[in-house]
């Protein structure tokens, strides 16, 4: 369970450990820590060893296969997946099967990864702490008192937890890197348009992006090898070019120019924890050290992102959730309706959370007449002015660094009563989406026992570049090797704290 997902891979193609000895292995690990995290809310054994004996038995005949074949992977409840039941963690959705396959599941296919289960997320993706799953919460495994992030942290905690060596997740306002820095992993955003997102069940069209995580650089690059490139199924899809990934990772950083955005530490008068400017601080200094000149760098619309995203995210879910009625497919009331709009209201009222509701209410009044100008049409114009700070930024830096969350894990129901504090969380990762951007996050440090993570933006479709500076920083730093719970031959939190005690912070 200690293997990264490119060691399991390398063992399988030699046949020094079947994949069927490791999907085991994963998933004992699963019966063994899941009554805490609850990272998983459908486990599919039965698939993942019938998966993982195919694997097997085409290594036996001798097939050359991918890199990853037969290494176990978690997915986010949020792909459609033949066969197996998709929810969105929400209970309108409880029972929907889907008939086809996403693209990327398709191409995970292809590659030979093998299904462990759904991961738990925030309805619809809708939250950053996973607390709107309408299956309860996941336990960030560093603290089981506290948040993993959302809305992919039921990929995160399954990481950290050991449960997997690869999770898919997406990331409308930062699902992916938020839930990854509290965890201590790894979590990709592609640019938007470099992974296809048909058969995603949609949030927020023009934010929505499917991507990687791992709990090391190497394992993401490798999979976003496997997920990246054109899908004609996709029509926001990029006809681009797509590069090795793993053959870049050692190239050298060192005329790397870095930017380092002073907007990203403070929102509105509120600084940033003094623990987390601090890690990325001296992740900078890291990168100066490796011969990369870094210098600071402004984007100043980014006090507007928090508004903007909440007009243009709930406007986009309330067009895209309008689909669930209770007539083609997902919950129907029980109850019997005295015509179609009290059969819609009842379904959606017992069919959707609060957090869901919220935001489809928020949007329909941006969209509604009369107002549309006032709000989407002027959230769209400044959401330009964003991705014009990154253009003029990216005219004289090659990457920007920024913390990825503007606090430690906060512990549950912390946040649950206060919406605005909660979204406030995404503040670091939302522009990043607004640009279309590629970002990524990986553990720059700890306190207080646990993980804090560091943010490298890129280039439109230059995640080769994201993830060279990134692999570099995890060979300087090395905090991504350090795991929580009863970790086997690790000391986890324990062994945290030890290292804070010497002042390595």
């Amino acid at each position: 369970m200690l293997l990264t997902a490119a060691e399991a891979g390398r063992l399988i193609a030699a046949r020094e450990l079947s994949s069927v000895e490791l999907t085991r292995a994963c998933l004992e690990r699963m019966r063994t820590v899941e009554g805490d995290v609850h990272a998983f809310v459908r486990v599919t054994d039965d698939l993942a060893l019938s998966q993982a004996a195919e694997i097997d038995r085409r290594m036996a005949a001798g097939e050359n296969l991918g890199p990853l074949a037969g290494v176990p992977i978690a997915l986010k409840d949020i792909l459609c997946t033949r066969g197996v039941p998709t929810t969105c963690c929400s209970r309108i959705l409880e029972n929907y099967v889907p008939p086809y396959d996403a693209t990327v599941i398709q191409r995970l296919k292809q590659a030979g990864l093998v299904f462990l289960g759904k991961t738990n997320m925030d309805e619809f993706a809708m939250g950053s702490s996973t607390e709107n799953s309408a299956f309860g919460p996941t336990h960030n495994p560093w603290d089981l008192a506290r948040v993993p992030g959302g809305s992919s942290g039921g990929s995160a905690a399954a990481l950290a937890a050991l449960e997997a060596p690869l999770a898919i997740g997406t990331d409308t306002g930062g699902s992916i890197r938020q839930p990854a820095a509290f965890c201590g992993v790894t979590g990709l955003k592609p640019t938007y348009g470099r992974v296809s997102r048909y058969g995603l069940v949609a949030f927020a069209s023009s934010l929505d992006q499917i991507g990687p995580m791992a709990r090391d650089v190497r394992d993401c690059a490798l999979l976003l090898q496997v997920l990246a490139g054109h899908d004609p199924l996709d029509s926001t899809s990029i006809a681009a070019a797509v590069p090795d990934y793993a053959a870049v990772l050692e190239d050298s950083v060192k005329d790397l120019r870095v930017g380092v955005p002073t907007e990203f530490f403070e929102y509105r008068g509120s600084r940033v924890s003094g623990e987390v400017e601090d890690a990325v601080r001296a992740a900078a200094r890291v990168f100066e050290g490796l011969g990369a000149a870094c210098d600071e760098v402004s984007t100043p619309h980014l006090q507007y992102v928090i508004p903007v995203y909440y007009i243009i995210a709930p406007a986009e879910a309330s067009s895209n959730l309008a689909r669930y009625d209770g007539v083609a497919y997902g919950h129907r009331t029980p109850r019997g309706a005295a015509d179609v709009i009290e059969l819609y209201e009842e379904t959606r009222e017992e069919g959707f959370g609060p957090e869901v509701k919220r935001r489809i209410m928020l949007g329909t009044y941006a969209l509604s007449a009369g107002y549309y100008d006032a709000y989407y049409l002027k959230a769209s114009q400044v959401r330009t002015l964003i991705r014009r700070d990154f253009e003029k930024a990216f005219e004289n830096h090659d990457l920007l660094v920024a913390p990825v969350t503007p606090s430690l894990p906060f512990r549950l129901g912390e946040k649950t009563d206060d919406p605005v504090q909660m979204y406030i969380s995404d503040v670091c990762t939302i522009a990043a989406n607004m640009a279309g951007l590629p970002a990524i996050s990986i553990p720059a440090g700890y306190a207080d026992g646990l993980p804090i993570g560091l943010q490298i933006i890129g280039k439109p479709l230059d995640e080769a570049t994201v993830l060279r500076a990134a692999y570099a920083f995890q060979q300087a730093a090395d905090f991504h090797r350090l795991a929580p719970l009863d970790a086997p031959g690790r000391d986890g939190v324990r062994a945290v704290v030890a290292w804070e005690r010497r002042g390595q912070r």
